[in-house]
């Protein structure tokens, strides 16, 4: 393959005085995507950003523990770690009429006790999964395993996430969309909150609103340029799936309403929170606005 020209959108600034700042992220697809301009130096940042690629459990584990500066999290796992970090408005990741798939052998049937490998405990699809089959004997396996483990009859279903769900075995059929579990409970057509990005708030304000600014830019570069950045990141083999297949996904999940939350997708956040709480799963219900960075303390300062 020919090497792509790389556009000279802004030239990563050097801050050799500077702290690094960990950015998290998922192996997956749209995670890369969201973030490689800044990797590919196209977005210039407030300090050195040093990032690394887990799967999105092992990302929840670490932001509980607080590992990372900035990481990716299941939206369901928030209002268990607000304390600690500040919501971010970009790099998110919502389901409109699609998401998690829970899958099955084809014309078996599942019993009320049937037992289900699902990407990890804190994740958004395990917490609707949870409410909707609550008999259901739950088994947590990294996301590539699942499909497999219902194929070898270790589990009787599995709920696939990331391109999972745009390609599985033709011997197993889609019990159940997660998105219509969420369209049940929600009570409205609201879109499905998957994922997105939360920052220590030990980081200073001034600082913590400029690493936002500069992921959102990422973001933003990305999509407006995403012929080109696709094409490095197959070249480079950065992703796991064929071009065609990159275009679907990023279709879904990386696209002009992942730059920053519009209200419907902040009214989606407020309901799923909502849900958590009145199943249990939460202390108390929060809105996701009031843990967001507020910008408008750099704007009093600048005015």
């Amino acid at each position: 393959m020919a090497k792509i020209k790389e556009p000279t959108i802004g030239l990563n600034t050097q801050h050799s005085t500077l702290n690094p700042v960990t950015i998290a992220h998922s192996p997956d697809a749209d995670d890369i995507f969201m973030y490689y301009a800044v990797k590919f130096g196209w977005v210039s940042t407030p300090a050195p950003f040093e990032n690394v690629a887990l799967d999105i459990e092992t990302l929840n584990e670490a932001a509980i523990a607080g590992t990372y500066d900035v990481t990716a999290i299941s939206f369901a796992l928030y209002p268990k770690i607000r304390e600690d970090f500040a919501l971010l408005r970009t790099a998110v990741s919502f389901g409109e009429g699609y998401g998690p798939k829970l899958i099955k052998k084809k014309g078996t049937r599942l019993r009320r006790n049937f037992k289900v490998a699902l990407s990890g405990k804190h994740t958004t699809n395990a917490m609707l999964f949870r409410i909707a089959y609550p008999e259901a004997r739950i088994v947590y396996k990294n996301f590539l395993e699942i499909e497999e483990a219902v194929l070898s009859g270790e589990v009787h279903a599995g709920v696939l996430i990331h391109e999972s769900i745009l390609d599985f075995d033709e011997s197993l059929e889609v019990e159940r969309e997660i998105w219509d579990i969420w369209q049940e409970l929600a009570g409205g057509d609201l879109p499905l909150p998957l994922g997105g990005m939360a920052l220590r708030r030990s980081i200073p304000l001034t600082r913590a609103i400029a690493v936002e600014e500069a992921l959102i830019k990422a973001v933003d570069v990305a999509n407006r340029h995403r012929g080109i950045l696709a094409k490095m990141l197959l070249e480079r083999d950065l992703v796991r799936i064929d071009a065609e297949t990159l275009d679907t996904y990023l279709d879904l999940y990386a696209n002009d309403k992942s730059v920053t939350m519009d209200q419907t997708q902040l009214t989606a956040l407020d309901t799923l929170f909502r849900i958590g709480y009145e199943h249990g799963f939460y202390e108390c219900p929060i809105r996701a606005e009031d843990f967001m960075i507020p910008h408008e303390y750099r704007e009093a300062r600048e005015s």
